[in-house]
């Protein structure tokens, strides 16, 4: 039976003395200048952002952080060039309240007590996070002709319907054998929203191992570029009693194609 993703492993790395960083010299006393909640959470801005907007608790924010445990001993650490894009609302308590007075673009330093670190300390230990917010990642929501091709989609002989939402900037097509790595949303006819990988983060694959929809339009993609697809039942799980009803019908995906492997 053909399988219809398969998640992008994002393995930890392991990490060269050079690259372990060191906690910072007031990963214990934080200074007078920081700002004190009542809560026991405190924060200090590194670096102003260029962002205007904060996240709120339903966003989904793409950050780049190191954590420490306050005995020094390093917990965590998502350097450049990666990043990882997280709900909020999944964030440990207190690094969600922190990561809600930022801005794109801003570096901040927060001291997390035990108190708003959930089950992840010990009595008397606290974290400390140095948080780099890169983006705000809208979440998505079902589009306006998520019922029915609209009358500029492109159809294809099988009956795979398509339209562009963004060009891409490169100029290869990846084939069948080809794996390539994604984002995407997909919703049923009636703007179910019933997958994503906006929160877990991209999605790798190869063409041959996914739904006929997907095998044909990827092929019709280049790197950088956003469509819309709505795929016929007989292309997606027409016949595949082991998904629900309502996945057996017209399905449709807005797919960026992120890389061709």
């Amino acid at each position: 039976m053909r399988t219809f993703l398969a998640a992008l492993a994002l393995v930890a790395l392991p990490l060269f003395a050079n690259e372990k960083p060191a906690p910072p010299a007031d990963l214990t006393s934080p200074p007078p200048d920081a700002e004190r909640g009542d809560d026991g959470l405190i924060t200090k801005k590194l670096s102003d952002g260029t962002g205007t907007e904060h996240p709120k608790t339903e966003s989904l924010a793409r950050v780049r952080y190191t954590v420490w445990k306050s005995d020094g001993s390093l917990v965590q650490h998502v350097p450049e060039p990666r990043s990882a894009t997280i709900a909020v609302s999944k964030m440990l308590p207190g690094w969600g309240k922190a990561v809600q007075k930022m801005v794109v673009g801003e570096k901040q330093r927060s001291w997390i007590p035990f108190a708003l670190a959930g089950d992840k300390l010990k009595e008397g230990e606290s974290l400390i996070f140095d948080t780099e917010l890169i983006e705000i990642v809208e979440l998505p929501v079902a589009p306006p002709d998520v019922a029915a091709p609209p009358a500029d989609a492109t159809i294809t002989k099988s009956g795979l319907a398509y339209k562009v939402l963004r060009p891409g900037t490169g100029n290869e097509y990846p084939n069948r054998r080809r794996k390539v790595v994604v984002q995407y949303t997909g919703w049923t006819p009636e703007g179910m929203q019933f997958d994503s990988s906006i929160e877990r983060g991209l999605m790798a694959f190869g063409l041959d191992n996914v739904i006929a929809g997907w095998t044909e339009g990827l092929q019709l993609m280049v790197k950088g570029e956003k469509t819309r697809f709505w795929i016929p039942a007989r292309l997606g799980y027409g016949s595949d009693r082991s998904k629900p009803q309502s996945m057996r019908g017209m399905l449709v995906f807005d797919i960026e194609l992120i890389d061709i492997k």
